[in-house]
């Protein structure tokens, strides 16, 4: 109790100082001398709002805090979610996107370490996974092996509690591999294998439908035709060229030209996977309807 009070006022003489006055870890290593003690809900709500201000220069060691008596995790995943919950307290808006990327990444590590806990409920996991805002993140490859493990460990979950969990996975921010994986996870709901593809699929043509739009400019004048290998072109052709080769373009030209094949290219590797996807797709709707 006395060790309680003791703690009080120097934690309310730390928050009156400016919020970098001490190291994120010193303030993580008063926390833990705190789990034990009877200390009081303001001085608590401080010490945790000076913390949060400071998560992006956290670790993965200093979030991973025992649970307080009495619970069965391994983890004290509200203390990490409160956390968060005062980093973004003036909305995300206010929080420099460097800052969020951090924090981002520090989550995805947070998230994989605690979901082979068999105890952590699948609210709770989900509750960790869109504590950050989506754009925190460009990808949610971490995300979707911290699932893959949860999902493993909690083997008896029911499909609708499966695809509860899974609503934080946003599909259109997965790799092409993690897809592909996915489609193929017995773990995860055959729905949500289907809803990846779909994506992926989607993404894809996307990509097809905006390369496409550069295909005019091959076949114009100025896409620079090798005169040698194509034969003679009109005057007119002839005239554009001479005087481009003029104004001293032709390295520019070549850079181009090159560019352009290289796309070209890659709407052949695009339509390629965008028949493998409608392949994969049609195979799990057979043997999983």
């Amino acid at each position: 109790m006395r060790k309680g009070k003791s703690v009080r006022p120097v934690v309310n003489m730390l928050y009156s100082l400016d919020q970098n006055a001490i190291s994120c870890k010193s303030l993580f290593g008063i926390l833990r001398v705190t789990l034990n003690l009877n200390i009081s809900k303001c001085c608590r709500n401080k010490l945790e709002s000076m913390i949060g201000s400071q998560m992006d220069r956290a670790t993965l060691d200093s979030l991973l805090v025992p649970s307080p008596i009495g619970s069965n995790c391994l983890y004290d995943v509200n203390l990490v979610l409160r956390l968060l919950k005062s980093f973004l307290g003036k909305g995300v808006s206010c929080v420099p996107l460097v800052q969020l990327k951090k924090v981002s990444s520090l989550m995805d590590l947070y998230i994989a370490e605690v979901a082979p806990d068999p105890c952590l409920k699948p609210s709770k996991f989900l509750a960790l996974v869109r504590a950050l805002p989506d754009s925190a993140r460009e990808s949610y490859d971490g995300i979707y092996r911290a699932m893959d493990m949860y999902l493993e460990v909690h083997a008896g979950l029911t499909e609708e509690e499966q695809i509860k969990v899974c609503c934080g996975l946003n599909y259109e921010k997965l790799s092409s591999e993690v897809c592909n994986h996915l489609a193929q996870n017995e773990k995860f709901p055959s729905k949500l294998a289907i809803q990846a593809l779909f994506s992926q699929q989607c993404k894809l043509k996307s990509l097809l439908t905006e390369t496409n739009q550069t295909k005019p400019f091959i076949d114009s004048p100025l896409s620079f035709v090798d005169i040698d290998t194509k034969g003679k072109e009109d005057e007119s052709c002839e005239q554009i060229v001479v005087y481009a080769g003029k104004l001293d373009l032709s390295a520019k030209n070549e850079k181009l030209r090159a560019h352009l094949q290289g796309m070209q290219w890659r709407v052949l590797e695009l339509e390629k996977d965008c028949r493998k996807m409608q392949s994969q797709m049609t195979k799990i709707m057979k043997s999983r309807l």
